[in-house]
């Protein structure tokens, strides 16, 4: 069963060894984990959105109807310099919004610190370079 970005997360978190932590993410890999650390503790990746957490109701974690593994490929329009700079503001929060409040809770949370740039726990610049060379562009 694929897990979900947060439950990575959360066993990266719990890791005190650096080489474990690796190996969790490299057996983990995907555009989803990998989009969220980038867009963490990339200073090259601006976002176009309000600081802070907007208004949203969370679904219950055992009834979202979609996933962070689906959903990441909507990013590219909260990035500053993406197709969704063409778009209003309020167009873009609002896909914002829904697809915060369509995925799990703790992904939610993954994804309103990601904007605002909060690394997740366990997450150093060192360790994700050695799991994931490259991914880091500053």
């Amino acid at each position: 069963m694929v897990k979900l970005v947060h439950e990575i997360l959360d066993e990266v978190g719990s890791r005190k060894k650096k080489t474990d932590r690796i190996r969790i993410l490299k057996q983990n890999e995907s555009w989803a984990l990998k989009d969220i650390i980038r867009g963490s503790m990339d200073s090259t990746v601006e976002w176009n959105l309000p600081s802070g957490a907007p208004p949203y109701r969370e679904c219950e974690p055992h009834n979202a109807p979609t996933n962070l593994l689906r959903e990441h490929k909507k990013f590219r329009y909260f990035v500053k310099g993406g197709p969704g700079d063409k778009m209003a503001a309020l167009k873009r929060e609002n896909i914002f919004i829904g697809l915060i409040e369509g995925i799990d809770p703790a992904d939610s949370k993954l994804v309103v610190d990601m904007i605002n740039k909060r690394v997740p726990k366990g997450i150093t610049r060192e360790i994700v370079q050695e799991a994931f060379p490259g991914l880091l562009k500053d």
